[in-house]
């Protein structure tokens, strides 16, 4: 997730004609907490001739993680090819959510990849307004996915143990708050775009009369007032459209899910359903880390979630490795290389 630069104009002409700046401080501060929680659960967990229990039959899994994370990639790429109404060029989209992926797994998620998307959109030849329909439809649906996912969760652990016992009482009751969040989130956001539109405007003039927001009242309307006009874009789609924009988000979203899955199962044999329960529950509990990128807290979740499932605690350090390098290390390296095109150009 991108730093923009504070000396910015936030105004939408000066957003579309600058570009974010990356900030490096974030770059190599997301690094290092990566790789000193890696290092600290590797120095816990290993163990000296670990590797002699690895087997080579197992080891294919990899090239498929490999392959299951390239496929979301592609899948991003179609999604906003898609939500571009055929704008953007298939290079550009691929150009596009790797300077997304980037950017997302670089900055605080308090100001996220969506600058950065924003920006490399206007640079591929989309407008300014249809960027933010763009980037607001991709938060609709995947609130929407959250919507579907957490009742599965909450459903599913009557049967299993999603929610490690080794949460305790806290962290299974912090989780369940998180869920709820994202599901009032998204039920909230489907509501204000897709169903009643004004109601948005209602509630930001309703809460800009307030005497410490009334000052900058005037400016939150016209986004108030831009957001209605976007969303009555977005509500004039046919339903095979939301269908298949559905279809490419819950496809992404598999992908994301599964990878964890598939790396652990290249190391040895575990529960396969509730790898990918609580594999679902660990991503969404990914919200909720604040850091860049959620480098340090990730790692730490995983361990929580899924390394209760490995049955040789000394792998739990080399499967955080492998699934931190296949979906962020290289991703990082590839966002660069394409972010590097816009600033080239």
């Amino acid at each position: 997730m991108t730093s923009l630069s504070h000396n910015e104009s936030s105004s939408p002409k000066s957003q579309a004609s600058t570009r974010p700046h990356i900030s490096w401080r974030y770059i190599v501060g997301s690094l290092a907490l990566s790789v000193a929680a890696m290092a600290v659960v590797i120095a816990l967990t290993y163990t000296p001739g670990m590797l002699e229990h690895l087997k080579p039959k197992r080891f294919p899994g990899l090239f498929l993680a490999i392959g299951v994370s390239v496929l979301r990639i592609y899948l991003g790429a179609a999604r906003l090819k898609l939500f571009s109404d055929g704008q953007l060029s298939w290079p550009g989209a691929f150009r596009l959510i790797l300077s997304w992926d980037f950017a997302s797994a670089v900055t605080p998620s308090t100001i996220g990849g969506a600058p950065v998307a924003t920006y490399a959109m206007t640079r591929e030849g989309v407008s300014l307004g249809k960027s933010t329909i763009v980037m607001m439809f991709g938060v609709l649906l995947d609130h929407i996915w959250y919507s579907i996912a957490v009742p599965i969760l909450l459903i599913t652990g009557l049967y299993f143990e999603v929610i490690p016992e080794e949460a305790g009482l806290v962290g299974g009751v912090t989780m369940v708050l998180i869920y709820l969040a994202l599901i009032g989130y998204g039920g909230l956001l489907t509501y204000g775009l897709l169903v009643n539109p004004s109601s948005l405007k209602s509630i930001v003039n309703q809460i800009f009369r307030l005497p410490l927001l009334r000052r900058i009242r005037d400016k939150a309307m016209v986004e108030a007032e831009n957001l209605e006009a976007h969303s009555n874009q977005i509500r004039s789609k046919p339903t095979s459209y939301f269908a298949k924009a559905f279809g490419l988000t819950l496809a992404m979203w598999l992908c994301r899910i599964a990878l964890p899955v598939i790396v652990i199962l290249s190391l040895l044999p575990a529960n396969e359903i509730l790898l990918v329960l609580r594999s679902l529950a660990m991503h969404l509990s990914f919200v909720a880390v604040p850091t860049p990128g959620g480098s340090g807290g990730v790692e730490g979740l995983f361990v929580l979630f899924l390394g209760p499932l490995i049955d040789r605690a000394a792998f739990i350090g080399l499967a955080v490795f492998l699934w931190r390098m296949i979906s962020y290390y290289i991703s990082i390296g590839l966002g660069m290389f394409a972010f590097s095109w816009y600033a080239r150009k």
